[in-house]
């Protein structure tokens, strides 16, 4: 390794609780070689702004400087969200399922990372476990790992589109087990579950008696074969915690608007000591700005569909362009094609390289030479390979991999 970069800087060993995502990001971007005059191409963050083509609509900024302007929005909100702000997320996630939430159900989050975080404080307790998936975005074995919440992997099926291994499951969870985590789209690996599987997930947690926290941050951007279906459709089946956010969807990552909702049309968490529970925890947290949430109400009711199908045509087209050109790296492949969401997973082949012995090895050596930054799958627990998010413009992907073309030529295996 150069000057002993990876081994100094970020270990092979580093757990998974210890990872973050912009973490690992923000030492591979000081391993860019600074007197390179090539320009530093990021495929290692999803977030779409930082490409021209992508941008939200005009609706949402206008709806934020008017919140603004208003003079109304500069206080405290209530802690668990403005009512209005609270109902009209209800009125949102609602039209895809086939019962109707209330404002009672939403609780207003800054973004889907505080999301994250109250679902599992409100699952903790002494000796309990969760389970995780394999990949899976760090941010959830970082939070458990802080609360002191065991956690248990299992695997989503590469040969099977990334679906959930519920043999494995079944066999993880025991009695002290709170809860399994499904992300959909997913992240990191493109993959768009079907109505069916998620019934199945559905009746495995209910087996189990287990709770399903659904991570729909990426909900709607799907764009092959199959359509999303949010978990909550099941509600009544199984209680599902669903978290999501403006960010993805409405490209606005920065606005740190997210939402933790009780799908739960039997009421498990209506119960008093519940709802008081969640509502003091919401107490001692710091939710996003109050003019952003004054702006949701008119954000989601007049946020017209062209936006939307633009999104989605653009993000299919890098998507392709992605994995074409992947395909054209022998020592990299695109074993699944990304259906949604806005990062796929690529396996690597070492055997094909000359000194590179791991992922983590791999993405610094392509920074320092290329000024092209991926992340590594170590970072969302999958070994040797790589996570590449196609949330950018045609013609980066196509830089950026023609860059990682040549340097694969340069490290390549002498026959």
């Amino acid at each position: 390794m150069e000057n002993g970069a990876v081994n100094q800087q970020i270990p092979v060993d580093t757990t998974s609780a210890t990872i973050t995502i912009k973490g690992i990001l923000s030492l591979l971007l000081q391993n860019v070689d600074e007197n390179d005059n090539k320009r530093l191409i990021s495929l290692g963050m999803g977030d779409p702004t930082a490409y021209s083509c992508f941008h939200t609509t005009q609706v949402a900024q206008e709806a934020v400087v008017d919140a603004i302007q208003s003079d109304k929005f500069n206080g405290y909100a209530p802690t668990v969200g403005l009512p209005q702000t609270r109902r009209a997320i209800a009125e949102y996630l609602s039209r895809d399922l086939p019962y109707k939430l209330t404002s009672d159900d939403v609780f207003v989050t800054s973004g889907c990372t505080q999301a994250i975080d109250v679902a599992l404080a409100m699952l903790t307790r002494p000796g309990a476990n969760i389970l995780l998936p394999r990949p899976c975005f760090p941010i959830y074995e970082l939070c458990s790992a802080f609360r002191h919440l065991e956690v248990r992997h299992f695997d989503l099926l590469q040969e099977n589109a990334w679906e959930v291994d519920l043999d494995a499951v079944e066999a993880l969870a025991d009695h002290n087990t709170v809860a399994m985590v499904i992300i959909n789209p997913g992240n990191p690996c493109g993959n768009v579950y079907s109505y069916q599987h998620l019934l199945k997930i559905a009746e495995t947690a209910k087996k189990l008696r287990i709770l399903v926290i659904a991570d729909e941050v990426y909900g709607h951007l799907a764009f092959g074969g199959k359509p999303f279906v949010p978990m909550g459709v099941f509600g009544s089946t199984v209680p599902v915690l669903t978290l999501g956010s403006l960010s993805k969807r409405w490209i606005v990552p920065g606005w740190r608007l997210g939402w933790f909702v009780t799908s739960d049309p039997r009421g498990m968490f209506r119960k008093p000591k519940v709802v008081e529970r969640i509502k003091k925890y919401f107490d001692i947290l710091g939710g996003p700005a109050t003019f952003i949430q004054a702006a949701v109400p008119r954000i989601i009711e007049q946020t017209e569909e062209v936006f939307f199908k633009k999104t989605i045509y653009l993000l299919k087209q890098s998507s392709d362009i992605c994995c074409d050109r992947i395909n054209e790296i022998p020592c990299i492949t695109c074993p699944n094609k990304p259906e949604g969401s806005m990062a796929v997973m690529v396996k690597l082949d070492l055997s094909l390289l000359e000194d590179i012995t791991n992922d983590i090895e791999f993405c610094f050596k392509l920074a320092k030479e290329e000024s092209v930054i991926f992340l590594p799958g170590t970072a969302v627990g999958l070994k040797n390979w790589l996570r590449v998010t196609f949330a950018a413009d045609p013609n980066s992907i196509e830089e950026a991999l023609r860059r990682t073309k040549c340097f694969y030529q340069r490290h390549a295996r002498k026959l």
